[in-house]
């Protein structure tokens, strides 16, 4: 699993650690991971020409004993210093005596746009609100040039705890991280401009609990149901479907063969779009007789295409089984409802549909994304999987958030959401928390987009027909 730590809890672990060795040992190991990602990014060190963009602390020192290793192996690195009253005199002297040149600002626009390889160590993980005036007139000048882009712990101008990015900031081809990741390179709008992570192992002690959770293959393979010799269609889970109205019956369809994908021993189709869910998986138990009289399930999905069937809704919310929450049932849903219930709920919003719940417009969630999702799991007291470039999963009592590493942009497409809710209400029927099944729901539904779409354009429909695919992918290992 990859962990993300908060700057605060980052900076302890530094002091803690720094206590305990020879001053400057923590910096030089930085240094020495940071040098050696650049020279792999470059391939030939010997005769390249780099320049380091130096701001004032620690960051700035990060980088220019980078420049410096870089330097006594042969390349042309000068350092352009933002701030030169301010500039990590050690790792100045350093670079210098490497043999490395020092430009001011006025320089950096006609070194940039020769350089082989730019190093932003402009600010660290404690810069906030992004770039000032000298930083941000580079920032134009670093994205037209043909340099590779190294961004040192993380690309100046980003939050390095929220994934914010207010203002200009430099986007990386590379970041090398120190210790662990931060909470900014692994959430969108901050993600984009990370490009490729290298994580460097500096030694730091870090707590068990992170702030941000990545599932990777090995650890949603322990999650994902399998039955046994003894299975019956009740062990493996079944999950009502309350979804699809006449003018989007089609959201019925595809929430259903996300379910039937997920594993469930039986699907259970409530509403108006019967014949459309028969018509394509006969193997569906159909009734028109509402939720309440659909039978034994245990678990629903209740809400993708649903209109404005409130009742449906309410009858679902009052079950005493997980229920999931998607699309027109978010907003035909009763807070007060949402908030009573004693058995797990999962509300699976995007973007526009969180920001109506929040009462915020919809760019305040895409800018705020994990204050977002924390934000609606504390309000509802449910857990909330907030759908997006970066898919995120938090629980009402707190703890880590996870994020979601798998997907591709062609999922965002008519029904995709529709084929998600199904899966992980297929989970929760199996057994799994709201958590769990929100992730490797998520995880699943990712991946199996990754697959269909091989770099071309792709329907839910084909979305659904790849999560079988995943699902062995991740089994595999």
């Amino acid at each position: 699993m990859r962990t993300a730590y908060s700057v605060e809890t980052v900076r302890a672990a530094e002091r803690e650690l720094m206590a305990r060795l020879p001053e400057g040992a923590l910096m030089q190991r930085a240094a020495a991971g940071l040098a050696a990602a650049c020279a792999d990014l470059l391939g030939r060190v010997y005769g390249s020409r780099v320049v380091l963009l130096v701001g004032s602390g620690d960051n700035g020192g990060d980088a220019l004993y980078a420049g410096a290793r870089l330097a006594r192996r042969g390349a042309g690195v000068t350092a352009v210093l933002l701030a030169p009253e301010r500039a990590h005199a050690e790792g100045l002297a350093a670079l210098r005596r490497a043999g490395g040149a020092v430009a001011g600002v006025e320089g950096a626009e006609d070194l940039i746009p020769r350089a082989d390889l730019v190093l932003d160590g402009i600010v660290g993980i404690g810069g906030k609100g992004g770039l000032r005036p000298d930083a941000a007139r580079l920032s134009p000048v670093v994205g037209a040039s043909r340099a590779a882009v190294v961004a040192v712990d993380l690309p100046s101008g980003v939050d390095a705890d929220t994934g914010e990015v207010r203002g200009t900031a430099i986007r990386a081809d590379l970041t090398v991280t120190f210790g662990t990741h931060k909470p900014g390179l692994l959430v969108d709008p901050a993600r984009e401009y990370a490009g490729s992570v290298r994580l460097v192992d500096i030694g730091l002690a870090l707590p068990v609990e992170a702030e941000l959770e990545a599932l990777q293959h090995a650890d949603v393979a322990r999650l994902l149901p399998v039955p046994t010799g003894e299975s019956d269609k009740y062990r493996r889970g079944v999950v009502g479907i309350a979804a699809g109205s006449a003018r989007y019956p089609g959201a019925a369809v595809l929430a259903v063969a996300g379910a039937l994908r997920g594993g469930a021993g039986a699907v259970r189709y409530v509403g108006p779009a019967g014949d459309a869910v028969l018509a394509r998986f006969p193997e569906t138990l159909v009734s028109d007789q509402g939720p309440k009289r659909a039978g034994r399930v245990q678990a629903w999905v209740v809400g993708p295409g649903a209109g404005d069937d409130a009742a449906s809704v309410a009858e679902v919310l009052a079950a005493d089984v997980p229920v999931l929450i998607d699309a027109d049932g978010l907003r035909l849903a009763d807070a007060g409802a949402v908030r009573e219930r004693r058995a797990p709920t999962l509300m699976t919003p995007h973007a526009g549909e969180a920001a109506a719940l929040l009462g915020v417009a919809r760019e305040s969630v895409e800018e705020a994304r994990l204050e977002s999702v924390r934000e609606l799991a504390g309000r509802y007291g449910a857990t909330v999987l907030l759908k997006g470039s970066t898919t995120l999963v938090a629980d009402s009592g707190g703890g880590a958030v996870r994020v979601n590493p798998t997907g591709t942009a062609w999922l965002a497409t008519a029904g995709s959401g529709d084929v998600l809710s199904g899966l992980a209400g297929s989970l929760l029927a199996a057994g799994l928390s709201a958590v769990d099944a929100g992730s490797a729901a998520a995880y699943l539904h990712g991946l199996a987009g990754r697959f269909a779409a091989d770099g071309a354009p792709v329907g839910a429909h084909d979305v659904a027909d790849g999560i079988r695919g995943a699902w062995r992918d991740v089994r595999a290992g």
